[in-house]
């Protein structure tokens, strides 16, 4: 049984693979904090890590890799693969150094390549909503990071007194009647705008009319109002991983 784990700046989503099973899946909160043994134990309670075969990581937060080191060495006693620079991934990295790229969007990008065919985009609604770009050939060859929603909403409602936290549901019109109203049909249909016009402009750079793919916490909200988004693939992250897994002969 394989581990993947994607840590995020925000939460952190583990799978548990079966082969190319997608057995289980959890979402819990990242805290940076955290040691390889207190990981140990929350994880110790959600599955049977006597049971891995193998981890393999992507972090966002680079202190946390030390931990899940730890957490591989003592707790699950299995190999562990932290996804990072000379990893081999079979995507040819076009950047202009590729280790300013987060190992989250190396892994969205293999993952939608071979399951939704290239070229493609990725658009991922996480901490930051990152755009990543798969050509006809394969390769990495860029990508677009823009806020995400949850942070810009946290930032607007910090710097505007009168307004207040509202939940990430869709509104029933787009004429806002209340200010909550207002402010979901913001988020949603700003956030919808804000993809269309992104990827427009990517397909124009590319020439060619790349296939959009969805994930992150929020994707299914802001994907029923994009006109771009063709799909949305809740686990595309964890299946990139399992995919590098695989291609390391692990």
């Amino acid at each position: 049984m394989l581990l993947a784990v994607d840590v995020g700046n925000t939460q952190t989503v583990l799978g548990l693979y079966d082969g190319a099973r997608l057995a289980d899946h959890w979402r819990v909160a990242t805290e940076p904090e955290r040691t390889g043994d207190e990981l140990g134990v929350l994880y110790g309670g959600l599955l049977d890590l006597e049971a891995l075969t193998g981890l393999c990581v992507a972090s966002s937060v680079p202190q946390l890799v030390r931990e899940y080191e730890l957490l591989a060495e003592r707790w699950a006693r299995a190999p562990i693969l932290v996804l990072g620079p000379g990893t081999k991934t079979g995507l040819p990295i076009r950047y202009d150094d590729p280790r300013e790229v987060g190992p989250d969007r190396i892994a969205n990008a293999v993952a939608a390549g071979e399951r939704h065919g290239r070229p493609s985009i990725v658009v991922d609604f996480g901490t930051s909503t990152n755009f990543d770009v798969v050509s006809a050939a394969g390769e990495f060859v860029g990508g677009v990071v823009a806020p995400g929603i949850e942070s810009s909403m946290d930032a607007l409602f910090a710097r505007a007194a009168r307004l207040v936290k509202v939940d990430f549901s869709e509104p029933s019109s787009v004429i806002g009647k209340t200010t909550i109203s207002a402010l979901q049909s913001g988020l949603v249909y700003g956030f919808a705008g804000q993809v269309d016009g992104i990827v427009e402009r990517i397909r124009g750079e590319l020439g060619e009319d790349a296939r959009v793919v969805a994930t992150g916490g929020l994707a299914d909200l802001i994907a029923p109002h994009s006109r771009t988004i063709e799909l949305v693939d809740p686990f595309l992250t964890l299946e990139g991983l399992r995919l590098v897994w695989e291609r390391n002969g692990s």
